[in-house]
């Protein structure tokens, strides 16, 4: 990976050592103590495949009028125009984004990035 490619990310180190004393996850330590860590630690999941999903929003309806619906037909979601959307791994919510267009293509970018335990 070139070093160009790295990102900073947050600290993943878990409490503890391993069986043998050895840190669970070690890296360099920075100057004031904190731990630096780059794209480069987590190479190992870079093959896992994700699920990645983008809600512009959700709505509710029978069934009987869910097929009554054809080609044109309008479905009124719960968000309003620029209103966040969400965006979820694995069916776990993990940020909320702004719809872009790029070139023809429609895609998402992330505004918030949503911690465990506030979804």
């Amino acid at each position: 990976m070139m070093a160009s490619d790295d990102v900073e990310l947050p600290d993943l180190a878990r409490e503890g050592t391993a069986g043998d004393g050895r840190a669970l996850l070690q890296s360099d330590q920075a100057p004031d103590g904190d731990v630096r860590r780059s794209a480069s630690d987590l190479e190992a999941v870079f093959d896992v495949p994700v699920t990645v999903s983008a809600v512009l929003g959700k709505s509710a309806m029978e069934v009987s009028h869910l097929l009554k619906l054809g080609r044109g037909a309008i479905v009124e979601l719960d968000r309003k125009i620029g209103e966040a959307i969400d965006i979820y791994v694995n069916d776990r919510l993990v940020a909320r984004g702004e719809v872009v267009l790029v070139e023809d293509r429609l895609g998402v970018t992330m505004t918030e990035i949503i911690k465990t335990g506030q979804s």
